[in-house]
């Protein structure tokens, strides 16, 4: 599995001849867009600018339910007023809390994203859930790497918190990377890992 950022939420997953994408975005808000043809696009909140169906090429997951594409299995939670994902492809779980506005999830989210193996966090505050509030969620989750998100980072028009309030809040240090290659059997430490991207 490879995984790549391009900034915000948007990330790409890349397993097998399977490409994943999260919340993708236009250009506007200052980004170079992710341009791509992805098999699954995964949207979990209201704001932002999306592309549309047509632009994204892919199938849209959208909202809460139980989801199936070509061999990746996905679970749609409600999330405040989006929704938060787990997909299920080698061997491995990935949570996406994407645009949490809240750093609460109801117990059966909780219990359905605990100890996952990766964990999409947004950590750069308004109009997502504060750094510090995401930390805490964070810690009771336990996933084996945490991957912060919705930042700020250079080009980036609006405001945004720097990734470092949420290191701090977490208590670790992020190990940055261009991109992630990994599989299930590399997963062997205790503990949380946070890892960064380069954009």
């Amino acid at each position: 599995m490879v995984i790549n950022w391009y900034g915000e939420g948007s990330f790409k997953i890349q397993s097998g001849n399977v490409a994943l994408l999260s919340d993708p975005f236009e250009s506007s808000v200052g980004l170079t867009a992710p341009r791509f043809k992805a098999d699954i696009v995964l949207k979990t909140g209201p704001f932002g600018p999306y592309v549309s169906e047509k632009e994204s090429e892919g199938r849209n997951i959208i909202g809460p339910g139980e989801y199936e594409v070509k061999g990746v299995d996905i679970t749609g939670l409600p999330a405040g007023k989006g929704a938060a994902y787990t997909v299920r492809t080698e061997d491995m779980k990935l949570g996406f809390l994407g645009e949490l506005v809240e750093a609460t999830l109801s117990p059966e989210a909780m219990e359905i994203l605990r100890n996952v193996d990766v964990l999409f966090v947004p950590a750069g505050g308004e109009p997502q859930a504060a750094p510090e509030d995401m930390a805490k969620l964070v810690k009771k989750l336990e996933p084996k790497i945490v991957w912060p998100c919705f930042y700020k980072i250079p080009g980036l028009k609006r405001d945004a918190k720097d990734v470092k309030e949420f290191e701090k809040a977490l208590g670790l240090k992020a190990e940055e990377q261009d991109k992630l290659t990994i599989k299930v059997k590399d997963i062997t430490w205790e503990g949380t890992r946070l890892i960064t991207l380069k954009v």
